[in-house]
């Protein structure tokens, strides 16, 4: 199995479609309020760094940097299930991590919730721990937040 991860507008047809089928599967578990995607314009408008994640050039997963001064946080994360249990999801988590340690940006967060065990499994196993809800959340019942220390350039 090739993969290759490159850097692409969130507004490409690959993208668009990524992301739609992540939102589809949120909505099957969360409430208009407790889901915080940003839409394809909201990723361009704020400048997110989007990549997508192809498998013998076949899309099979995506994930944004949202680049902030203090930290970046991790936005519209997704892997197609039939490329899931292939470590793709730790592919995307170590690139952005690669991304913000080279920008120096000290900290990596996201927001997440209660009804994905196997992805907050992933990030804890990633080395994200809890932390309370930060930026635009609320300790809400439903979201939970994360954040990961990146380490310096050695």
């Amino acid at each position: 199995m090739q993969y290759t991860l490159t850097t692409e507008r969130p507004d490409t047809p690959e993208a668009i479609a990524l992301i739609d089928e992540l939102q589809t599967y949120l909505e099957s578990f969360y409430a208009p309020e407790h889901r915080h995607g940003y839409s394809v314009q909201q990723l361009i408008d704020a400048g997110v760094n989007f990549f997508v994640l192809r498998v013998d050039g076949s899309p099979a997963g995506c994930i944004g940097l949202h680049c902030l001064p203090d930290y970046a946080e991790i936005k519209r994360m997704y892997v197609r299930p039939a490329f899931r249990r292939h470590k793709l999801g730790v592919r995307l988590l170590e690139h952005v991590e690669a991304v913000a340690q080279a920008k120096s940006i000290p900290l990596l967060r996201l927001e997440t919730g209660i009804h994905q065990p196997e992805a907050n499994a992933r990030y804890e196993s990633f080395g994200f721990c809890l932390i309370p809800a930060f930026g635009p959340y609320q300790d809400d019942g439903v979201s939970l937040c994360y954040e990961k220390k990146v380490p310096p350039i050695a």
